[in-house]
């Protein structure tokens, strides 16, 4: 047993104030005179037995009173649950993300639980050893000792890693599993964390807790509050010079609004370009406008900030951009020209659109990042031809083909660029039923995919027939399976085929939301992209044209002191770069190879750290519930008790009930000595 006010116990002094009363008291006597004597000797031994009696019980009630009442102040619980055997390995683990930042009073939940955590070092059996985990750290311990530990947790701040329970829960069996002495039977995890919901499900994974006992020590605090810049996008597809560029913000709030509006800055290489001011409504979220201009087609470092005084790990958004006006786009029509394609490249300068007719079209297409065929009703052999090597140097081709009878003209160039074939033609009139959210045409354009997006209608389509070395990815799909817009990389390059026309008479694919952002992407696809915004500790790639890459000659990111060789893999004319892998601070970078361009990147926190949903510790303990699995709480001065869940009624309560027992016992022995003198 142990108590969470120790102190109070020097108050058991005072258990000797009613024994020097009682012994005071016991020395007076009292001479009682009686006209005949011969009943004197009865009187008094029944008057000195019951006295003794009665005294002996009023002194034990007025002991066990005060012994109580002193408990009570003390607040003993048992401390069996903490750690103090030293024949397990003893794992404990400090949730140092971002959003343990947040105060609770005058500290915040990381300081809060790092205090906890050195009581517990303190207070464990002489040779115990721990193993501290962090989000920041290796998993690659060895069990040191309660001195190193407590270092260890000293020095402990805050990071931008993260890990959830299931990865710490592996963690620990990776431990388990290496057979070192102390955890042959088995590991306690003691776990100091918020319980975000992002980081901790629900229900446990059972096969993950083998072996292992559990404690959750939740921090938590009811006065988290956070404004954030949830993602911001420029709207256009491409930066442009001299001209007002327009950048949209989507801010949030966590938690009650602030008395004053906070205001929005945009920065850009470090000068104040522009401000707003924002207003949360209902919904705690705001959509701002932002404009802005730049003079030169160098890397631009776009910094917005909000000042946020509550938590400021995710005050900044950054973004990279450059001006591209090389981006190159070739239409090679068979007819007229399409006015949607035309109104799509045409909108902004960043982009040069060269349109002709397919008969005279250049021979040689590598001057251009996309190529389109639109209304084409016949691909021969050498056109085959041109487009197969188009994609063999990692060119971006899309075909819109025209409505015909005679679709064996149109294959019989596809089977030069792949093995596809238009096997037929359905006139039924068609609604697309899905699209495919993980297509790198898709993924960019929405943060999440509206629940009533309305998907293009068909008013009739190519049945497009492909063999496995074509490589398809359905994008726009019919509910029948069929594609409206698929992807094919029979080698390098992309080859995009909507399998009806352009053109309103054919369906409202041109009209619809998704025609020109795709186009945008087809002809971005075959370079280095101009915009960069990426989220750290994702799995999201950063594609370079870089042809030349090598195990000599790879990828490097410099940036802050620092060189890393992020994992890549090639794509086409390029190479994939996995940078959110390596990289978990946000903050610019340089992407950088020999005999190549350098490119600036803009890396940012990870949102999902700034969503301050916790779990309810009550609800979480019905679901993490078991032998092994426990719960403990955090008392005021940092030390650890067991906590209500576990089925042990708080003994200061017992205490205090105890302590009135004795105070109305007490009553009554004085009301019964009253009345016996009367």
């Amino acid at each position: 047993m142990s108590f969470l006010y120790p102190l109070f116990l020097v108050a058991g002094l005072s258990l000797a104030i009613p024994v020097l009363i009682h012994l005071f008291n016991l020395r007076k006597y009292k001479t009682v005179l009686f006209p005949n004597t011969r009943f004197l000797r009865n009187i008094q031994l029944n008057s000195q037995k019951q006295s003794q009696v009665r005294y002996k019980l009023l002194l034990a009630t007025r002991l066990l009173f005060l012994a109580a009442l002193i408990l009570a102040f003390a607040q003993p619980f048992f401390s069996s649950n903490v750690a103090k055997q030293g024949h397990k390995l003893q794992i404990i683990y400090l949730d140092n993300s971002y959003s343990m930042s947040a105060k609770k009073g005058a500290r915040s939940m990381l300081d809060i639980a790092k205090e906890a955590a050195r009581k517990q070092v303190q207070h464990a059996t002489p040779g115990t050893k721990f193993i501290l985990l962090t989000n920041d750290k290796p998993t690659g311990y060895r069990p040191e000792a309660a001195d190193k530990v407590y270092s260890a947790i000293n020095a402990t701040e805050v990071s931008a890693s993260t890990k959830t329970v299931n990865q710490v829960l592996a963690t620990a069996q990776s431990m388990l599993a290496s057979g070192q002495e102390e955890d042959k039977n088995g590991a306690d995890l003691y776990y100091y964390s918020d319980f975000q919901q992002s980081a901790f499900p629900g229900t446990p994974d059972k096969a993950l807790t083998r072996n292992i006992t559990f404690f959750g020590l939740p921090v938590q605090s009811t006065e988290a509050q956070d404004i954030y810049i949830d993602t911001a996008y420029l709207t256009t597809p491409v930066l442009q010079t001299g001209k007002s560029n327009f950048i949209i913000v989507h801010t949030r709030l966590e938690g009650d609004a602030p008395k004053e509006n906070p205001v929005l800055n945009l920065s850009i290489n470090g000068q104040v370009k522009s401000a707003a001011s924002l207003n949360f409504g209902d919904k705690k979220e705001s959509f701002d406008t932002l404009t802005f201009q730049v003079s030169n087609n160098n890397w631009q470092k776009i910094e917005l900030t909000v000042n946020d005084a509550g938590m400021r790990f995710d005050d900044t958004f950054r973004i990279t951009a450059r001006s591209s006006p090389d981006l190159s786009v070739l239409v090679l029509n068979e007819g007229q020209p399409n006015a949607y394609i035309q109104a799509a490249f045409r909108a902004y300068n960043g982009f040069r659109l060269n349109q002709t007719d397919i008969a005279a079209g250049p021979k040689d297409w590598k001057d251009y990042n996309l190529v389109i065929l639109n209304g084409i009703t016949r691909i021969d052999e050498a056109i085959g031809k041109t487009i197969n090597d188009g994609l063999q140097k990692g060119q971006s081709i899309c075909i819109f083909p025209g409505r015909t009878t005679n679709f064996e003209a149109i294959n019989e160039g596809l089977k030069q660029a792949g093995d596809l074939h238009i096997s037929g033609v359905d006139t039924s009139v068609q609604t697309a039923g899905s699209i495919q959210q993980g297509s790198s045409l898709v993924k960019d354009l929405f943060e999440k995919m509206p629940d009533n997006v309305q998907l293009p209608v068909a008013n009739w389509h190519y049945i497009i027939t492909d063999g496995l070395s074509s490589n398809k990815q359905s994008i726009i799909s019919f509910r029948n399976g069929d594609p409206l817009l698929a992807r094919y990389t029979p080698s390098a390059g992309q080859l995009y085929i909507c399998a009806t026309s352009a053109d309103l008479r054919s369906g409202n694919f041109p009209g619809s939301y998704f025609f020109t952002p795709f186009l945008y992407e087809m002809a971005m696809q075959s370079s280095s992209s101009s915009i960069y915004a990426v989220t750290a500790g994702t799995q999201q790639p950063v594609y370079l044209t870089l042809a030349n890459a090598t195990g000599r000659n790879t990828v490097h990111i410099y940036g802050y002191g620092t060189d890393i060789i992020p994992p890549q893999r090639p794509n086409g004319a390029g190479i994939d770069v996995f940078a959110g892998q390596s990289v978990t601070a946000p903050g610019f970078y340089a992407l950088s190879s020999p005999g190549a361009d350098t490119t600036l990147l803009a890396m940012n926190q990870n949102k999902l750290e700034s969503i301050l949903d916790m779990r309810d510790i009550s609800a979480l303990k019905k679901q993490w519930a078991g032998d092994n699995i426990k719960w403990l709480s955090i008392t005021g001065n940092g030390g650890i008790s067991a906590n209500d869940s576990n089925g042990s009624f708080p003994l200061w309560k017992v205490c205090v009930f105890l302590a009135v027992v004795m105070l109305v016992a007490e009553t009554y022995l004085l009301a019964r000595q009253k009345v016996a003198v009367a």
